[in-house]
């Protein structure tokens, strides 16, 4: 799908292009216009006489194409992000329940009193402390800077 998205977007492009080339090279209306500053009358000569008639034409076709292919575009584009969020949102889903099975499993195998008898004990030859570190005691006033 992503595939197709892309080589679409491309074609929009080329047409895009070729949708403004139409219209700067078109016969310009009572000599004045877009078409006459890129050689309007150069259009006459290399195509022909009539062939204000079939630019026209082909122009209109290009418009009509660059409209549809925009909205399959948008079209496509929201139903391809819809699909993708839907499967994240469901992989999410996934991994949480299996995560919060895995934590309920470890917590019934393993309760917390068996795990504080089955730990050992463990002797040392230090003496025990009488009393709790006192903090140190704060300095009476900061220093002052040098002038």
């Amino acid at each position: 799908m992503e595939f197709i998205i892309g080589l679409f977007r491309f074609i929009l492009f080329v047409d895009c292009a070729l949708l403004i080339l139409l219209v700067l090279i078109q016969l310009p209306k009572k000599e004045a216009g877009l078409g006459v500053a890129f050689g309007g009358a150069a259009t006459d000569a290399l195509f022909g006489a009539g062939a204000g008639n079939a630019i026209t034409k082909i122009t209109k076709w290009c418009a009509v194409f660059f409209f549809c292919l925009s909205l399959g575009l948008a079209v496509a584009d929201s139903h391809y992000a819809r699909v993708n969020r839907e499967a994240v949102s469901k992989e999410m889903a996934a991994v949480m329940t299996e995560g919060a099975e895995k934590a309920t499993a470890v917590e019934a195998a393993v309760p917390e009193t068996a795990a504080k008898e089955a730990a050992p004990a463990v002797e040392t030859n230090a003496p025990a402390p009488a009393e709790a570190a006192q903090p140190a005691e704060a300095p009476a006033a900061p220093a002052k800077p040098a002038e």
